[in-house]
């Protein structure tokens, strides 16, 4: 069974940044395409990025030019760096791991929280 840990989560001021860090087990991390999807109480779960195992990052619109994905495929680990984070960005964001078109497995996720 492949598992996900996120980590990097935490409570930081508007503007601030954080970095998360999805660590994947298994051996075939580098064909998998990763996601970031986060949920916010009350909220539907939104997509926030991908990685395609091929090199291709997809960015949701309110996240664009603020987040960015990465990987690194030695360490089976991909990561999100959040910047000039906003209140609306809380939520609980959590990493997938699948294919191109869907998700397979799930990680936990972290709490995020920015605070004006």
């Amino acid at each position: 069974q492949v598992q996900l840990v996120e980590s990097g989560g935490g409570a930081v001021q508007a503007g601030g940044s954080l970095r998360l860090s999805c660590v994947v087990s298994g051996r075939t991390f580098s064909t998998y395409t990763m996601r970031w999807f986060r949920q916010a109480p009350g909220k539907e779960r939104e997509f926030v990025a991908a990685s395609g195992s091929g090199g291709t990052v997809y960015y949701a619109d309110s996240v664009k030019g603020r987040f960015s994905i990465s990987r690194d495929n030695a360490k089976n680990t991909v990561y999100l760096q959040m910047s000039s984070l906003k209140p609306e960005d809380t939520a609980v964001y959590l990493c997938a791991a699948g294919d191109s078109r869907m998700v397979r497995f799930w990680g936990q996720g972290t709490q995020v929280t920015v605070s004006s």
